[in-house]
């Protein structure tokens, strides 16, 4: 019974951690992707926001698809690490 209990709080807590990002990352992190695919003139300082924006959000979400689509993102706006 104790054990049940136990993993039941676990599963829980779990539960409750897993939140999505900030909206307001998420979006600097995409809107800045899409001025840089888009072609448009981006300064370094508005790259570095963007990066860091995706960053931030990457480390706050749990969701696998949100992971995947904020870094794919984050490629377009310092590009891809080299291949090894």
């Amino acid at each position: 019974m104790r054990r049940c209990a136990i993993l039941t709080f676990v599963e829980a807590m779990l539960a409750l951690t897993a939140s999505p990002a900030s909206a307001e990352d998420v979006a600097t992190c995409f809107a800045t992707a899409d001025r840089v695919t888009g072609g448009e003139a981006v300064d370094e300082a508005a790259k570095k926001e963007g990066h860091d924006a995706c960053q931030r959000a990457l480390a706050e979400t749990s969701s696998i698809v949100q992971k995947y689509q904020l870094q794919e993102a984050d490629f377009d706006i310092v590009g891809r690490p080299p291949k090894q």
